[in-house]
């Protein structure tokens, strides 16, 4: 197993980042001709996603299977420690890896879309909290020092984005905040999440006694 480092200056086809490539096969012999052709088409995958760091490509051949699906590619890549993963089976190796390419780049769409989606959501988050800080800011600055008696006097509303756990943490990275409040669909009902002195994270469910 040979691992190769692609340097996307070589060619237009790459990208000006570099990233670690390791190709391997089994029951099929890795020849110049298909490890250029794969870095080729990998080097296009990184003009989505620069943040790839490392990908690996493995093609077998299988005897016992169907003449029209002997040939499999599987890409595995990973970025900023999440792991993408698209294997495809056709009756010709190149078509295999074009295939598994073309899988591994809807995959990344998507992942950009999630990515997209959930900016806009911490931004609508954070938009929301400082909103909510200023109006408080707002209250006690116009509160007497000796008032004994206090009501309330101003009620705010703001606008909850559904999403789950996984999700609301992310936001709350995002935010860089210590908390964060969010509508838990699992649950059907307003959920707090928080960071722990010991760097874990909690959720507070409340329940109606």
């Amino acid at each position: 197993m040979r691992q190769t480092s692609i340097d996307a200056r070589k060619s237009p086809e790459e990208r000006s980042l570099t990233m670690q490539l390791i190709v391997h096969g089994r029951n099929i012999e890795i020849t110049d001709w298909i490890r250029q052709y794969i870095e080729k088409k990998v080097g296009k995958l990184e003009r989505y996603l620069p943040q790839v760091q490392d990908i690996n490509a493995e093609l077998t051949y299988n005897a016992t299977r169907a003449a029209s699906d002997r040939y499999t590619a599987q890409l595995t890549m990973w970025v900023n420690g999440q792991i993408l993963r698209a294997e495809e089976s056709t009756g010709d190796i190149f078509a295999s890896i074009d295939a598994a390419v073309d899988k591994m780049y809807r995959q990344i769409r998507r992942l950009k879309g999630r990515r997209y989606k959930s900016k806009r959501r911490a931004a609508a988050a954070a938009s929301a909290e400082a909103e909510m800080a200023a109006t408080l800011v707002e209250e006690i600055a116009g509160e007497e020092e000796e008032e004994e008696v206090r009501h309330i006097v101003r009620r705010k509303q703001f606008t909850l984005q559904p999403m789950d756990e996984e999700e609301a943490i992310e936001q709350m990275e995002l935010l860089g905040h210590d908390f964060f409040v969010f509508f838990n669909p699992d649950t059907d009902s307003v959920n707090i999440l928080y960071r722990r002195k010991d760097g874990h994270y909690g959720l507070l469910q409340p329940l109606l006694a």
